[in-house]
């Protein structure tokens, strides 16, 4: 696997964003996976991570997984997570993610799952992205921390 380099603000990959999550990720092109420590200050009940943080570590490893596999930057239009256990603070976590389903450069159905390094599943998700137009796709691979276009040839060479 090869690592993603992070974006600059992007609230769960930014690297300069002192508020966000912090997340690193790898591919080997067509699954993308993070490690991923929660912390205390994303709880919701005592002691267990709020939903909305997981749901967007889930949703941050599908995107990726549709630039890495679909060479797409996308937008998010559907979202489905189902909650299996409890996600505490402090917790090693490795989340998963892949494309699932396809169609031309356009339109992609994904899959993610965060569990525990035995295996077992905390949360799972899947979801629907939609290309960003091209135009935005530019503005967006400015804020990479490095050369979108690096990426790119990394993952030709898988």
């Amino acid at each position: 696997m090869i690592p993603i380099p992070p974006t600059k603000d992007c609230f769960v990959c930014g690297r300069l964003n002192p508020s966000g999550i912090g997340l690193r990720m790898r591919t080997d092109g067509a699954v993308v996976e993070a490690d991923y420590t929660p912390r205390a200050e994303h709880s919701g009940f005592a002691g267990v991570i709020h939903g909305g943080i997981v749901s967007t570590v889930l949703d941050e490893v599908m995107a990726w997984a549709v630039i890495a596999g679909g060479r797409r930057m996308a937008y998010c239009a559907e979202l489905t997570v189902r909650f299996h256990q409890p996600v505490r603070p402090g917790s090693n976590l490795i989340a998963r993610a892949r494309i699932t389903n396809q169609r031309r450069a356009k339109f992609f159905e994904t899959s993610s799952e965060l569990s525990v390094a035995s295996g077992e599943v905390l949360a799972s998700a899947t979801a629907k992205y939609f290309a960003v137009p091209e135009a935005d796709g530019a503005a967006f691979a400015a804020d990479f921390d490095g050369s979108f276009q690096e990426l790119e040839r990394k993952l030709d060479r898988l």
